[in-house]
């Protein structure tokens, strides 16, 4: 497959990651157009000033909008679905609006690409979706397997519908880094233990698997980065060594530990090498039979391989 020739349809086209994608599709590829839908009027603007290039489409719309959704798909060849809430918090505090864009405008997203005659859709999930304890992580379980299952109205269609999972993208918007960095200007950074370990990633491996993903998987996978993890203790030191520490406790539903692959999912999942793929538990689109992989071990953010501060440096650069 490839993307040259192609419209790339982004939704949270504002984001963090679009930018970053955009970027790296336009210097490895040569697409017809991106369009990127998003919300944010002032991003857009900013973003269109800065790229200044004639194959990016700024496009007003929001996820929860079924039609004008539809409407930005039309021609698209391949998608992106990226726009969510993704503050843990803000779910917490506003659990409706958590389910209107993560839950509903997701399914607003799948029904459009079908709609439409999208050949390949990509849905961005997170960690945070494996054995999820807070209504954010709730959600985008909720969406993934939504996303996935939706191969089966597609059945027989040119639309294939695959995801990614991972997790913490350094550096972006909301993130731990950019907080910290505003916050050592005083002189004291907050955290919630520095025992608390997570999943890390540079922004050019998040754009990498989801190129992978367009170029590879096939309808219903998920695939899997071999991430490695680190403590918010280790973070804070290639951050902000010099700071002091004020511990605020644990956010509700906050883990000590994070999870990529849960003990429940390790039958489905499938060593590709630099990734895992999660296959479907069913595949009712299909009349293969499930072709289990080899059993493999969760893998959790406090057992996985530990990042060190100069990686995590160098990641952060």
């Amino acid at each position: 497959m490839t993307l040259n020739g192609a419209t790339i349809l982004i939704t949270g086209g504002s984001g963090f990651f679009a930018q970053h994608f955009v970027r790296y599709v336009l210097d490895h590829h040569h697409p017809h157009s991106i369009r990127l839908y998003s919300r944010s009027e002032a991003v857009q603007a900013a973003l269109q000033a800065r790229y200044d290039d004639h194959r990016l489409r700024f496009l007003i719309g929001d996820v929860r909008d079924a039609e004008r959704l539809s409407l930005a798909c039309r021609g698209a060849d391949y998608a992106v679905h990226a726009a969510a809430l993704k503050r843990v918090e803000t779910c917490e505090a506003d659990p409706n609006e958590a389910v209107l864009t993560n839950v509903l405008g997701t399914m607003h997203m799948a029904r459009a690409c079908l709609e439409r005659g999208v050949q390949k859709a990509v849905f961005l999930s997170t960690d945070k979706a494996a054995s999820p304890c807070t209504l954010y992580g709730a959600t985008k379980l909720c969406a993934e397997r939504l996303w996935v299952q939706s191969n089966s109205y597609s059945a027989g269609t040119k639309t294939q519908f695959v995801a990614t999972r991972y997790g913490n993208v350094l550096g972006s918007t909301g993130s731990v880094v950019p907080v910290w960095r505003e916050q050592a200007r005083t002189g004291t950074i907050s955290m919630s233990d520095p025992t608390v370990s997570r999943f890390w990633m540079a922004p050019a491996d998040a754009v990498a698997l989801v190129d992978c993903a367009l170029q590879t998987a096939n309808p219903g996978e998920v695939l899997i980065p071999k991430c490695g993890a680190a403590t918010l203790g280790w973070l804070k030191e290639a951050v902000a060594p010099e700071a002091h520490i004020r511990l605020t406790g644990f956010r509700p539903g906050e883990k000590q530990h994070e999870t990529l692959i849960s003990d429940d999912e390790t039958r489905y999942a499938e060593d590709c090498g630099t990734h895992w793929v999660l296959q479907p538990v069913t595949t009712t689109w299909t009349t293969a039979p499930l072709d289990l992989p080899t059993l493999i071990e969760p893998y959790y953010s406090d057992t996985a391989p530990q990042l060190t501060v100069a990686q995590l440096r160098e990641m952060i650069a």
